[in-house]
């Protein structure tokens, strides 16, 4: 019987990722399909608020099929939940359902999590910590965290685990979803998604290693330090001689998610609608600081030290980055030519259909990699019907800089949700000129303009923010 039981776990092992992968295909087909029917449907109707009307209605729809599938199907898919689950991404309805998967893949049982860190480490479980808290702190696609107490030092530290077998299942999702884009680019979507996934399926692979992201915490931790005088935000240390493939053990600091500081003001009954004045206005000027404070930290990262994240680290190259920031100050200057050279010089290849190309241009470069909104909009998705991209067509993306617009996406997101107005560009545009003098890039009198306002820049930082 034994040996009957074995053969069949082997069967079921080797079908998996077959069965798993004709799941995803008919759900992804019914959704696909159920939208292309809608959108043929809208094309009769002549009333635009029916219109708006069939279009809730099916979003609602959608919202609950993709919720079910990466619900259901867990692994990669709870990660492109967290990625979708933006309101600068997907409709409202998609946003809603989509961001309760955040942090809500199943858990590991906790005498796996036992095997897993004993196998690790080389020690007994109870040896290692003094206690350990069963029920995770949250559980994510790759790993889930667990709060605990350190035996010898007595330090309180997270505790993150790896899920076994994820990284297997996960290069089957990468697959599918890699002809998914294909198929998408060439029939719906004037976007090179096929690099995105490309992409993906690399830092997938980086993030099973967390012996590499320690030694990138350890390196974002030093930079952030050395580069302010008070680091913008606090990277946890890693715990010396606790780290392997499989393992990683930190320091636990206390504090809230970022995505749930409504739910968290909503406790401690902060209610910007019924706020005074005076209350409103520090609240947002807190929130403003929490913005300002991370978006410094990414920016510092991508434009200075190429390296951004330490789960999904990504190093840039060189020229990636001075070509990036760029692009920054074109942004933030709102100059149409130079994003134009800008794109040209990342490697951002593009069609046109429009006559006003270099505004279109411009604009779907904001829609991309700037957090800045229009007056009264509250969502710019790079794949809304009214984006440039219906008339500018991006051919070809480096596979690189998809770290950065993931990042730009979050700052978004986090922008609209605190209700702020807020341009990251505008706000990098002095490290990206710092950037650009320091190799040389800037030249005769915009050379000699921007020498003049980063030298200021630094007179006004040491000593007391005041001109003489």
């Amino acid at each position: 019987m034994a040996k009957l039981q074995d053969i069949g776990d082997r069967i079921t092992d080797r079908l998996r990722p077959w069965s798993r992968s004709a799941e995803f295909w008919v759900r992804a087909a019914d959704i696909y399909t159920s939208y292309k029917v809608c959108q043929l449907r809208a094309g009769f109707v002549k009333d635009e608020e029916e219109r708006e009307a069939m279009w809730e209605q099916q979003h609602e729809l959608g919202a609950q099929k993709m919720y079910s599938l990466c619900s259901e199907l867990g692994g990669l898919f709870l990660k492109a939940a967290q990625i979708l689950g933006k309101p600068d991404l997907a409709p409202m309805a998609w946003v809603k359902r989509l961001v309760t998967l955040c942090d809500k893949a199943p858990a590991t049982p906790i005498d796996v999590v036992r095997d897993v860190v004993e196998k690790q480490f080389g020690k007994s479980f109870d040896d290692i910590f003094e206690c350990f808290d069963v029920e995770p702190v949250g559980s994510a696609s790759i790993a889930q965290v667990h709060r605990a107490r350190l035996r010898l030092s007595k330090t309180d530290v997270a505790v993150k685990v790896q899920h076994p077998g994820a990284e297997k299942l996960m290069m089957v999702d990468i697959r599918n979803m890699q002809a998914l884009a294909l198929f998408l680019q060439k029939y719906d979507i004037n976007f090179d998604l096929y690099s995105a996934t490309k992409e993906m399926e690399k830092q997938i692979c980086y993030e099973f290693d967390f012996v590499r992201e320690a030694k990138a915490m350890e390196r974002i931790w030093e930079f952030l330090r050395v580069t302010n005088k008070k680091p913008p935000v606090i990277v946890p240390r890693v715990i010396p001689e606790m780290v392997s493939r499989e393992v990683l053990v930190m320091e636990f600091i206390e504090g809230t998610p970022i995505m749930n500081l409504g739910n968290e003001m909503a406790k401690r009954g902060i209610d910007p609608g019924v706020l005074k004045p005076s209350q409103k206005n520090t609240v947002l000027l807190k929130c403003r600081k929490i913005l300002t404070d991370l978006t410094l930290a990414y920016g510092q990262m991508i434009l200075k030290d190429a390296l951004l994240d330490y789960g999904q680290v990504k190093a840039m190259p060189d020229d990636l980055r001075l070509a990036y920031a760029n692009l920054v100050i074109a942004m933030a200057d709102d100059d149409f030519l130079r994003t134009k050279e800008s794109f040209r010089e990342i490697g951002i290849e593009t069609w046109s259909i429009a006559d006003n190309e270099l505004e279109e241009l411009f604009q779907l470069s904001l829609r991309m990699f700037d957090t800045r909104l229009p007056p009264g909009v509250t969502t710019m998705s790079p794949f809304a019907e009214d984006s440039s991209l219906n008339k500018i067509g991006v051919q070809s993306f480096p596979e690189e800089l998809f770290s950065v617009l993931r990042t730009i996406q979050l700052l978004r997101g986090l922008t609209v949700g605190m209700g702020l107005r807020f341009s990251c560009a505008q706000q990098w545009k002095p490290i990206a000129e710092e950037a650009l003098l320091k190799s040389g890039r800037l030249k005769d009198a915009r050379s000699r303009r921007a020498q003049r306002s980063f030298v200021r820049r630094l007179f006004w930082r040491d000593n007391g923010n005041q001109e003489t």
